[in-house]
């Protein structure tokens, strides 16, 4: 069994993943729009404009792939769940939660817990929650 993440973002996946490359060192592996498919979707599925929106897109960060759409059925929220990125050391922690918290919000900042030198937690300006810890996160 794997398991796998899926994000949908409400029109802003190509930004999302422009800002993650800058923000974190993210590599865009797959991109395909909705115009590029070759199955025509049912009437209606995709709102006028939405052609050039991102269908299907895989995004590499660190050793792990996580996939991303723009949703075209409504307005997704994320809710429940953030995404864990565990660095090297306490610089790398300083670089990447200020770079993916720019236009977000810190919930908890960046500072020295019992099970990590350096850990905190952000919404970025996507509405994807982050927690970033020095350490490997187990």
């Amino acid at each position: 069994m794997q398991l796998g993440t899926y994000l949908f973002f409400d029109g802003r996946c190509e930004e999302a993943a422009a800002f993650y490359e800058k923000a974190i060192g993210a590599e865009t592996e797959y991109m395909m729009r909705y115009s590029d498919s070759p199955d025509p979707h049912p009437p209606g599925m995709v709102p006028p404009g939405f052609e050039n929106k991102v269908m299907h897109m895989t995004l590499k960060i660190g050793d792990h792939s996580v996939m991303a759409a723009d949703d075209c059925t409504g307005h997704p929220r994320f809710q429940g769940f953030s995404l864990s990125l565990a660095v090297k050391d306490e610089a790398e922690a300083e670089r990447v939660f200020g770079a993916l918290g720019d236009g977000g919000q810190v919930t908890m900042p960046l500072t020295k817990t019992f099970f990590a030198p350096k850990f905190g937690m952000l919404t970025d300006r996507f509405g994807i929650g982050w927690m970033v810890m020095v350490g490997d996160g187990s």
